[in-house]
């Protein structure tokens, strides 16, 4: 992708989730047992546990043992203090992970009951029936653990780049142009026409063109800034990016 030089008509309090990257909430729930860590622990735990779960429902198979052993997974960091083991200049995040989560279900994991989940403490709240429905859109039998992790992964990316995109284009007051032009950000939208956007707009066909156009630059910047977040080297961004999506293809 292409480099764009930032615009500061975007600039908004989405923008300022950019500059706490994943590595900073890693470090901040190494902390120890205090509110600040509790509270980097939770972000870190809405952002990466569909990712997470995908890996444990390939590798457990059973439903419940995989909810299981996610909730404990997230609850156990701050007990055994491995976020502060975590040393950002080792490289991705994404791998840290993972191999935290390996490591867990190898020599930490042991069933508990409903009552006991978690160790203690209450159960982080996770709708597992998202992370389910979205298992079972994945061809199962055909996918490493791995690479449902990496799917998921990107799923979940994808998702944010375009929450946040939304919540700037509200707060501009363009809310409704970006859901107009949401159906655009791939490219061509195949269900609807330029034509038939300017005339929910209001705007000519060529004006909405270079709306969309503008709209999929700015997702292009946000989806580049989120994955940087994940990289101890933010040169590695395009190695990242098509790694990524490589596993789609593969």
């Amino acid at each position: 992708m292409p480099a764009h030089r930032p615009n500061r008509r975007w600039e908004s309090s989405a923008d300022a989730e950019f500059r706490s990257t994943q590595w900073s909430l890693v470090l901040a729930a190494g902390q120890g047992d205090t509110s600040q860590s509790q509270i980097a622990l939770e972000e870190l735990c809405r952002r990466y546990w569909v990712p997470l779960y995908a890996y444990a429902r390939r590798r457990l198979g059973d439903v419940h043992e995989a909810q299981d052993a996610v909730q404990s997974f997230f609850s156990s960091l701050l007990e055994r203090k491995v976020m502060s083991m975590a040393e950002p200049e080792r490289g991705r995040f994404r791998s840290f992970l993972l191999t935290s989560f390996r490591h867990f279900l190898a020599n930490e994991h042991q069933r508990k009951s409903a009552k006991k989940r978690g160790g203690g403490r209450p159960p982080l709240p996770l709708d597992f029936m998202i992370g389910e429905s979205r298992c079972l859109l994945e061809p199962m039998d055909e996918l490493t653990a791995d690479r449902l992790y990496e799917r998921q992964w990107v799923t979940a990316l994808l998702e944010r780049v375009f929450g946040q995109l939304r919540q700037a284009m509200s707060q501009m007051g363009r809310g409704n142009q970006f859901e107009v032009l949401a159906p655009f950000l791939a490219g061509a939208n195949r269900g609807t026409s330029y034509a038939e956007a300017a005339r929910s707009l209001g705007l000519s066909e060529g004006a909405t063109m270079v709306a969309a156009h503008r709209l999929r630059v700015r997702y292009r910047q946000l989806l580049r800034a989120e994955i940087a977040q994940t990289l101890s080297d933010p040169g590695e961004v395009e190695e990242e990016i098509n790694r990524l999506f490589s596993c789609f293809g593969e």
